[in-house]
């Protein structure tokens, strides 16, 4: 039978996106054989060049791995719309991520924990964090008995790291900070990023997952389909209309749908499947199969702010240069292999915040416009990112057309009290006392590259533009489909949608807060968790159904 005719044929689980959820999903539910599963994803095979090299992440925004998206203007962010790239191709957005294994600290779990149960605590999911890594050995670690070894998704430190990098760390230490090992017990402080790279390459969710299942009978992955509704009869999901090459076709769900096209697309399809608020989906036509008016709601993101200053040398200017291709070809290595966020911290806006609520990130290059702004010089961009924003934006349906891009307004810095804004100049400010520590003054110039002249402005003066005109997303928007105890969230304990049966959620829109970390690991933790729910298995599962 082909694939066309497989994809054709009822399946016991249809799972709507290849990303860093659904591709774990699909991966464990299909290790067991006793069980057949259909994944439909709307992007392409990861198969572009660019996808493998890790310093050309930034090369794939914008192209036809990234649905290319961009928000509703924001009032505080000076009127204007922010791009917000999410991977349309196998992987997902653990395909065109910057690579970075972040996974957040044991009190954002336990806030899962307080909204879901103890399952979704730190408790609960540290073991789905230990069976989803496979940690190097040589990776610096102070929680051995609570790192993975022998998972699906390969963690690594960079392999050739700019020096600037461990200038960055020294500057950190100048100014009375930390430096601490990545993802340790405790990371308050500053880390070099370890990464989701084997051997100098990306190594993605479809890596981990979807390349050793490949040649799984039980197992049917389409490319190049979208998904337009979930097919109901009553409330009961039995299946997935979806678009390929401009024929609308219907994938057949013996036992269960599962939705994990991240936070943008899965509220996005609830809504055009008819779960959602009553009173909207009326006004857009839509048949309202369960009143659920929190689906797009609570959305948040981790925003950026960057001050990018020009460097003397040894940094990522020249990766594209003939030399670092044969080097990074011929033996998997040099600049090529960077990340671009090589190193990372932890930090609290104000003492009296006790777990930090601001990230700094550091890269040796100029990171402007998302890398998709080129700069003719030597840089370093430094960072503040607001890990625990108060403002909470929404995603809702621009109107009934499947196709149509949804509305995203994130509302950044929205919050009444300006606790958000107030904490990403904090984390600027330390930016700024970064870069006059002796190590960072001897390595930079003094001109800044953006914002551009500003050293002729005054601290205040220059934070304030980074923010207004320059503030980005980190990439990291969860929330739209909230898990919890309460009957007002749209998905339980176990990922079940509330008011349907046989329809589940399990991606990053599920997260009931976000964490302090970045989401791709949590993700993948996510799609683990959802395949022990359906086969109903805990955490330990049987060493016969681990080794398939």
């Amino acid at each position: 039978m082909s694939r066309a005719d497989r994809a054709l044929a009822p399946h016991d689980y249809v799972i709507v996106g290849a990303g860093s959820a659904g591709a774990a999903l699909a991966g464990r539910l299909s290790a067991d054989p006793s069980v057949s599963v259909l994944l439909l994803e709307a992007g392409p095979k990861d198969s572009k060049t660019e996808i493998r090299i890790p310093a050309a992440f930034s090369k794939l925004f914008r192209s036809e791995v990234d649905w290319d998206y961009d928000t509703e203007p924001q009032e505080h962010l000076g009127g204007r719309r922010v791009f917000w790239p999410r991977g349309k191709v196998l992987g997902g957005s653990s395909s065109i991520n910057a690579m970075m294994w972040v996974r957040g600290f044991p009190e954002d779990y336990d806030a899962w924990g307080e909204a879901a149960g103890a399952d979704w605590s730190w408790a609960g999911l540290r073991p789905y964090f230990q069976r989803v890594e496979h940690v190097a050995a040589d990776v610096v670690r102070d929680n051995e008995d609570e790192t993975g070894r022998g998972g699906a998704v390969h963690v690594n430190e960079p392999r050739s790291p700019r020096s600037h990098t461990a200038t960055y760390l020294q500057a950190a230490a100048e100014a009375g900070q930390r430096v601490v090992p990545a993802n340790g017990r405790d990371q308050r402080g500053f880390s070099r990023t370890t990464l989701s790279q084997e051997n100098g390459s990306r190594f993605s969710a479809a890596d981990a997952y979807l390349k050793p299942a490949r040649k799984r009978p039980n197992l049917t992955v389409v490319t190049g389909a979208q998904a337009t509704r979930v097919r109901f009869q009553g409330t009961q999901a039995v299946g997935v209309e979806y678009v390929q090459g401009g024929v609308t076709k219907t994938a057949r769900a013996r036992r269960e749908v599962v939705l994990s096209g991240g936070a943008v697309n899965t509220p996005q399809l609830l809504l055009l499947s008819g779960i959602g608020d009553r009173e909207k989906l009326d006004a857009l036509g839509i048949p309202v199969v369960a009143h659920s008016p929190e689906v797009g709601k609570n959305l948040r993101d981790h925003l950026m702010a960057v001050l990018a200053v020009e460097a003397k040398d040894d940094t990522l200017f020249v990766a594209e240069k003939p030399g670092e291709l044969v080097q990074y070809l011929a033996r998997k290595r040099g600049m090529l292999t960077s990340n671009v966020g090589e190193a990372y911290g932890f930090i609290s806006s104000d003492p009296s915040i006790d777990v930090p609520d601001v990230e700094l990130i550091f890269a040796p290059v100029a990171f402007i416009g998302e890398g998709l702004i080129a700069h003719d010089g030597h840089a370093l961009t430094l960072g503040a990112i607001l890990v625990q924003p108060e403002s909470t934006g929404s995603i809702s349906l621009a109107s009934a057309d499947p196709l149509e891009k949804p509305i995203i307004d994130p509302r950044y810095l929205s919050d009444p009290e300006g606790k958000d804004r107030a904490a990403l100049l904090a984390g600027l400010g330390l930016c700024e006392e970064l870069l006059v520590t002796p190590s960072l003054r001897a390595a930079t110039t003094g001109a800044f590259v953006q914002p551009a002249g500003g050293e002729a402005l005054t601290r205040a003066e220059r934070d304030e533009r980074a923010l207004v005109d320059h503030a980005h997303t980190l990439y990291h928007p969860v929330g739209t489909a909230r898990m919890g105890s309460d009957a007002g969230s749209v998905v339980d304990e176990a990922l079940r949608v509330r008011g349907v049966t046989g329809l589940r959620v399990a991606d990053a829109s599920i997260m009931p807060t976000i964490i302090r970390g970045h989401t791709n690991a949590p993700a993948i933790v996510i799609g683990e968790k959802a395949a022990d729910l359906l086969l109903g298995v805990g955490a330990k599962r049987t060493a016969a159904v681990e080794a398939r």
